[in-house]
């Protein structure tokens, strides 16, 4: 039915970025398997997808009969982020309460079939229904979650979903840039001081912030998506993104109350209250690491055709020596 239906296609700032829906037989074979999924639901869709394009991702609002919602949402990972069908699936069943359950995965194509997850908290503070003291609470349960999903990081990574256990190593897969190097003696001490403090490993999603996040609001209750940046890795780091998006928001005054709202899930490893601050500030630092990874698995192509992975990547890590700490 899909060559016979009208398609909006939204390519926003990047209009040039080449994506596997240019291919017709791949179109036909996605869109297919989405059909075939809610199907097998007792679904049916209903007229002509609406379809976001970006170099990261291919993501479709597909319009269906039979459910409340009215849509549901297609999405194509890249290639070196296919894990993301196989993780959102594996955290409906070990953190469902914080997630969208996906209706279908297709982990070797990177395809997943989501439902509406309702209104954004960006949307909600934009609107004045959400405030700071919304955001504080979302990162009370995002850590929550993180403290559950700590026992599950090996299985994370047998999803394929990337390690930044390791930091050191992976600065040196990122960059062989000389003058990196130099400074890399400075990165081994913040990486054992960190380590020192024995937090252990869990899922970063690296880019959380508020468009990341539903809020529903009876009971209040935030549900995380969105895992193509995702890695295992040091927790903390999650507080790099959404402390800038935050600060942009609200103004870094709030930032010491978010800090701390995030640390009460982590209050019972035995560590002080300073310990855990400092730990803040070392891996929201070294956080830098991460997004530079996450920027090279995910940009092939920009304005123009082209590639802006490699500066996308080398930015942050600039970042990581030359900008001032995030918490202190």
């Amino acid at each position: 039915m899909w060559t016979d239906v009208p398609v909006t296609v939204d390519r926003g700032d990047y209009p040039d970025a080449v994506t596997p829906w240019e291919d017709e037989g791949w179109r036909a074979e996605a869109l297919g398997w989405a059909e075939r999924e809610l199907a097998a639901l007792g679904l049916r869709v209903s007229g002509g997808p609406t379809v976001r394009l970006r170099p990261w991702s291919v993501l479709a609002r597909l319009r269906v009969e039979g459910l409340e919602s009215g849509s549901v949402w297609f999405k194509s990972a890249p290639p070196d982020s296919r894990f993301e069908a196989g993780l959102a699936e594996a955290l409906a069943g070990w953190v469902p309460e914080y997630v969208l359950r996906p209706l279908a995965v297709r982990p070797d194509r990177g395809w997943t079939l989501l439902p509406e997850g309702g209104p954004l908290f960006r949307e909600a503070l934009d609107h004045g229904t959400a405030d700071a003291r919304d955001w504080e609470e979302m990162l009370r349960q995002y850590a929550a979650m993180q403290r559950t999903l700590v026992p599950h990081a090996d299985a994370m990574e047998a999803l394929a979903v990337p390690s930044a256990r390791d930091l050191p190593g992976l600065f040196d897969r990122l960059t062989t840039d000389a003058e990196l190097q130099s400074l890399r003696p400075k990165l081994v001490d913040w990486c054992a001081e960190l380590a020192a403090y024995g937090i252990p490993a869990s899922l970063d999603h690296s880019d959380l912030h508020d468009g990341q996040v539903f809020m529903r609001a009876s009971p209040k209750r935030f549900v995380f998506f969105d895992w193509g940046d995702a890695s295992v890795a040091h927790p903390f780091s999650s507080l790099l993104v959404t402390g800038r998006i935050a600060a942009r928001r609200f103004g870094a005054d709030v930032l010491p109350r978010l800090r701390d709202a995030y640390l009460e899930p982590w209050t019972d490893l035995g560590l002080t209250t300073s310990e855990l601050r400092r730990a803040v500030a070392l891996a929201t630092r070294l956080g830098a690491l991460g997004r530079a990874a996450a920027w090279g698995r995910f940009v092939s192509g920009g304005r123009d055709g082209q590639d802006g992975s490699a500066e996308g990547a080398a930015r942050w890590l600039r970042e990581l020596f030359t900008e001032e700490p995030l918490y202190t």
